[in-house]
């Protein structure tokens, strides 16, 4: 080969690859990323899976509507494992690799406080889906699951004030979530005059199995005269031999109500629910429902996964209102920059499930319903009592440090963590 020749072969070469190059920064720029961030793996897959498959719908009825900003919208999904650090590592790589406009993901609060400093680090937007335990407000994640007070303290006024209990047994699994909110319903209950030796408190780990003992205890503390619930913040497929024994143990509703946070007709799916026939849920929505808007999102939850018999649940909603949300606030910024998005979302009004709509708020909260469901046979609920819409609060008015924090991120306040005692932003939470 002559000298001509390769030098010709040469530049032909480095136009070829910058055609490429070129074309390669459009098709990318013809799409929008986002990242759906879910364990399909370990104790959190009961759960995390059908928020995976909710997002790849509403990902694709979005783009069947035109995409957003003339843009195909691309599900980027990734398996964190249940594993809390990994949360981390992940959402690093969907920021950093894969350049997503904003990540829609994790389930427990050990998941969502170790992706919180990357996506404060990185300026990025998490929107999470499920109920929490507060004490916390960023600037950069959208809380749109219930606070305390949106779930867990309407749930032990209605066992208080409708099914006359008196004595409380807090169960819950063993990291943040259940030990914050437990901290906060033994203060309220002792505020509404229940004595501390009428609350029981318990944790056991992920994925604990052997629940024979621990039932024992529920039943035996359950049988001092006084009307008895338990309160559960169990997580994960806990849930499942929970359940089993307290059925093996002929612990019915009518004796001792369960009321769960975070068990609903996902979980359910999986029971036989004959002997849980009356026990509770308090929640935001549930499948049963009735509202056109709700038997729309139910067809084409079937539609879409090819499967009349997929549930809907109440975390699935709250991954609606925040994907719509985000969009409507993209569509008033003119781009996904995390900053303009920012500037636009709070004050956002989107429909939800139940027939009503939902606003961010300036702390980046939701309004929402609170619904307490009674388990049918059929695995579905009933409704039994139903709020009207209630401003997600962030710090708890229950805990000494916590009652005069106040969230407000819209300038010029823009804190997380407002004292308004002294008139002063930070101190802790995020």
């Amino acid at each position: 080969m002559n000298l001509k020749s390769t030098i010709t072969g040469a530049a032909l070469g480095a136009v070829m690859a910058a055609s490429a190059a070129l074309n390669g920064a459009v098709a990318a720029d013809d799409t929008i990323k986002v990242g759906v961030l879910h364990s399909l793996s370990g104790t959190m897959a009961i759960s995390e899976t059908t928020l995976k498959d909710a997002m790849l719908m509403l990902i694709d009825e979005q783009n069947k509507k035109g995409g957003l900003l003339g843009k195909k919208l691309e599900a980027i999904v990734v398996d964190p494992a249940s594993d809390w650090p990994l949360f981390a590592e992940k959402a690093r790589e969907l920021i950093e690799k894969d350049k997503v406009a904003a990540v829609f993901g994790c389930w427990t609060s050990s998941s969502r406080k170790s992706v919180l400093p990357v996506f404060e680090e990185l300026n990025s937007l998490l929107f999470y889906p499920v109920q929490y335990e507060g004490e916390e407000s960023s600037r950069n994640i959208f809380y749109t699951g219930a606070a305390p007070n949106q779930q867990a303290i309407p749930a032990v006024d209605y066992l208080m004030n409708t099914e006359g209990v008196k004595r409380f047994v807090l169960e819950g699994t063993d990291y943040v979530y259940p030990r914050t909110t437990n901290k906060i319903l033994a203060a309220y209950l002792e505020s509404k005059g229940i004595p501390k030796e009428d609350i029981l408190v318990n944790y056991t780990p992920f994925g604990f199995s052997d629940w024979q003992t621990e039932v024992a205890k529920i039943k035996e503390f359950g049988s001092a005269g006084k009307k008895t619930a338990v309160v559960s913040t169990i997580n994960g497929d806990a849930n499942v031999p929970f359940y089993k024994e307290l059925g093996n143990q002929g612990i019915k509703a009518t004796d001792i109500p369960v009321v769960a946070f975070s068990v609903g007709e996902e979980e359910l799916a999986g029971l036989d629910t004959k002997p849980l026939v009356g026990h509770l849920a308090a929640w935001n929505y549930f499948e049963s429902v009735e509202s056109p808007a709700n038997k729309k999102f139910i067809k084409e939850w079937h539609a879409f996964t090819k499967n009349d018999k997929r549930v809907t649940n109440d975390p699935m909603e709250a991954a609606y209102i925040g994907f719509n949300a985000w969009v409507k606030a993209v569509q008033a910024a003119g781009t996904t920059n995390t900053d303009a998005v920012l500037d636009n979302i709070i004050g956002v009004t989107v429909p939800n499930l139940s027939g009503g709509y939902a606003t961010v708020m300036p702390n980046h909260h939701i309004t929402k319903p609170v619904l307490i469901g009674e388990i049918q046979a059929d695995g579905q609920f009933e409704i039994v009592q139903q709020t009207p819409a209630v401003v997600g609060d962030e710090w708890s008015d229950y805990l000494p440090d916590s009652k005069d924090l106040i969230s407000d991120w819209r300038k010029p306040l823009n804190c997380g963590n407002f004292n308004v005692a002294t008139g002063k932003c930070g101190g802790k939470g995020s």
